[in-house]
C-alpha cells in the first residue's frame, strides 16, 4: 500500500531534461499558453482516476469485500498522484484556491463524519460538531448535505468533502497500534444486515457514495476552467498582462514550496512529531503526496508532465525563459529544484519499511533529519523561485515570501 505508483517513478529525469528549444526562441506567451495546457492536461488525469475511484467505490458498495475494498483503497491512492501534481496551479490563480478548500481540506476532526474511537481520538479544542457522526444521524445524506456541514461553525477542521474524507471512509482512523499498518477499517463495516460491524453501515456506503461522486464533479469543473476556446478561468488567464500570468505561475511555485509543503505540511508535523498533522493520515500515503507536489512544482519550471498513459506532454518553459535573461540562474533553479526531489524521494524510500508518521517521530532521528533536510531542499528552491520572479520582472513574489527567506 505504501509503494509509489508507477507513474510518478517512470521517467522523472525525462520531465526536466534540457530544453528542446532554443531559449532566445521562446516567448512569454508561449511559455504561458503551456503552462494553461499543463494544468488542463493534469486536472483531465485527476478527474478520470477519480473516476475510476468512484467505479470502484460503487463496487465496493455493491458487494463488499477485502477485494472490493482493497480495489478502492488502492484506486484511492493511485487519484491521489495526478491531483497532488494539480496544487502548484494554486495560490496564483484564484479559481483554484476558492475551490480547492472542499477537495484537499485537511487535517479533518473525524468525529464528524463517523465513530471513532474515544480514548485516541484527538480533535479541535472548541468544536462543537467534532463529534456530530453524520453517519449515525438521522439526516439525508446528499451531496448538499455534506456541503452544508463543510467547515460548519467556523471550524476548518469540520471537513466533510473531498479526497481526506473519502480516506478516511476508506480507511478508518490510524490508530498505530502497529507502527507498520495505516487505518484498519474493515469491508464490514459496508455490509448489510446481521455482517454490518460498527452500524449504520447502509448510511456509511450512502455517505461514501455522495461524498466520491461530489469529488468527481468538483474535477469536472475544474478540468472545464482550463479547457481551451472556451469562456472560462483559462480565457481569463490567457488574457492577463503578460507579467502577471508569468508572477501569478512562480507565486504558485513558491507557495506550494515554502508556506504549504515545507511549512504546513511537513514542519508543523515535525516539530508537532504528531500523525494527526500530517497529510494522507490515515491511509499512510503523505510520503507519496510529498513527492508529487515536489514533481508538480518542478514540472511549472520544466513545462513539462508525465501523464498517467506515460506520454510526455513538454512545451515552452519558464526554464527556458529565464535561461534567456540568465542562464546561471536558470541552471541553479533546476539544480534546486533536482536537490529537493531526491530528499523527497528519500522519503518515498524509506516509507516502504517506515511512513511518514514514523519518520516524523520523536525519537527517530534518521527519519526526522530525512524530513529535515528535505524541508531545507524547499526553503533554498523557493529563494531561487524569488530571484527568478525578480528576473523575469515580477519583482517579489510576494512580501511573507520574501520576509520568511531572510
Amino acid at each position: 500500500m505504501k509503494r509509489l505508483p508507477a507513474l510518478i517513478f517512470g521517467c522523472l529525469s525525462l520531465l526536466f531534461s534540457a530544453p528542446t528549444l532554443l531559449a532566445d526562441a521562446v516567448t512569454p506567451k508561449a511559455v504561458i499558453e503551456n503552462y494553461a495546457n499543463l494544468a488542463h492536461v493534469k486536472f483531465s488525469d485527476a478527474l478520470s482516476t477519480a473516476k475510476t475511484l468512484q467505479t470502484k467505490v460503487d463496487e465496493l458498495i455493491a458487494k463488499p469485500s477485502e477485494a472490493t475494498h482493497q480495489a478502492a483503497k488502492q484506486a484511492w491512492i493511485t487519484a491521489r498522484a495526478p491531483y497532488s501534481q494539480t496544487e502548484v496551479f494554486r495560490f496564483g490563480n484564484p479559481n483554484v484556491d476558492e475551490w480547492e478548500g472542499g477537495i484537499n481540506a485537511w487535517p479533518l476532526d473525524e468525529g464528524l463524519i463517523d465513530y471513532v474511537q474515544a480514548d485516541s481520538y484527538e480533535h479541535e479544542e472548541g468544536n462543537s460538531f467534532a463529534t456530530a457522526n453524520i453517519i449515525a444521524g438521522n439526516e439525508t445524506i446528499t451531496a448538499d448535505l455534506l456541503k452544508s456541514y463543510q467547515e460548519k461553525g467556523g471550524s476548518e477542521s469540520n471537513v466533510a468533502t473531498g479526497y481526506h474524507a473519502i480516506e478516511f471512509l476508506l480507511w478508518g482512523q490510524d490508530l498505530n497500534a502497529d507502527p507498520k499498518l495505516a487505518g484498519t477499517r474493515s469491508h464490514t463495516d459496508f455490509m448489510a444486515g446481521a455482517e454490518c460491524t460498527n452500524k449504520h453501515c447502509e448510511r456509511r456506503a450512502q455517505y461514501l457514495k455522495a461524498v466520491t461522486d461530489l469529488l468527481v464533479a468538483d474535477l469536472s469543473k475544474m478540468e472545464q476552467d482550463w479547457a481551451p476556446e472556451q469562456a472560462n478561468y483559462r480565457n481569463t488567464f490567457m488574457s492577463l498582462e503578460e507579467s502577471e500570468s508569468l508572477r501569478r505561475m512562480l507565486f504558485g511555485m513558491g507557495s506550494l514550496s515554502l508556506g504549504e509543503l515545507a511549512g504546513e505540511r511537513m514542519n508543523v508535523a515535525l516539530l508537532a512529531h504528531s500523525q494527526e498533522d500530517e497529510h494522507s493520515c490515515f491511509s499512510d500515503n503523505t510520503h507519496n503526496d510529498i513527492l508529487s507536489n515536489v514533481q508538480g512544482i518542478k514540472n511549472v519550471f520544466a513545462g513539462s508532465y508525465q501523464t498517467i498513459d506515460g506520454k510526455i506532454i513538454k512545451g515552452a518553459s519558464l526554464a527556458e525563459l529565464l535561461a534567456a535573461k540568465d542562464p546561471q540562474l536558470s541552471s541553479e533553479l533546476a539544480a534546486h529544484l533536482t536537490a529537493t526531489q531526491t530528499a523527497a524521494e528519500a522519503i518515498v524510500q524509506a516509507a516502504q519499511t517506515e511512513a511518514f508518521d514514523q519518520q516524523i517521530a520523536a525519537e527517530n532521528k534518521q527519519g526526522n533529519a530525512r524530513v529535515k533536510a528535505t524541508i531545507a531542499a524547499l526553503r533554498t528552491q523557493t529563494a531561487s523561485i524569488e530571484a527568478a520572479a525578480k528576473a523575469l520582472g515580477g519583482s517579489h513574489l510576494n512580501p511573507e515570501i520574501s520576509s520568511s527567506l531572510q
